[in-house]
């Protein structure tokens, strides 16, 4: 399962594929590419997996000037902001289901997806800032 996440808007883009190879790979950017149409720089945040690192993976970006990779540490998949997305698609989608096969799993994944962005919204990096507080005991300040 490859996964895509737009955080100016939150839109998320998934596909899921019978195995981990750069073949896949190729064909899930070349899905991430037609879905930004809009001819602005695409930043592919990737893990150390070898689909993500192979040969045709590396050459891939001369040929398409607008897609970076950019490989975050290993053990370091915190600062992936799809991580946190991935999350809230297994609660969503995947959690106490139970598949019979491959088109069950590519079938639930298009829907739990499409639910997903139907309420979408931009990702903000950490946490919102705190309520301004409100005078808890307003009687202590009275005296």
């Amino acid at each position: 399962m490859y996964g895509a996440l737009r955080i100016v808007d939150g839109i998320a883009l998934t596909m899921t594929s019978p195995s981990r190879d750069s073949a896949s790979c190729q064909e899930f950017l070349r899905q991430v590419e037609d879905a930004n149409p809009g001819g602005g720089d695409i930043v592919v945040i990737a893990d150390n997996l070898s689909s993500h690192n192979s040969l045709s993976a590396r050459t891939r970006p001369a040929e398409h000037p607008q897609i970076r990779h950019v490989f975050i540490l290993v053990g370091a998949c915190w600062l992936n902001l799809q991580e946190a997305w991935w999350r809230i698609f297994r609660r969503h989608g995947l959690a106490g289901v139970s598949f019979a096969g491959p088109d069950d799993t590519d079938h639930a994944t298009r829907i739990a997806t499409a639910q997903l962005n139907q309420r979408a919204k931009p990702w903000v990096w950490g946490r919102p800032p705190p309520a301004p507080r409100r005078l808890r005991r307003r009687f202590v300040y009275m005296l």
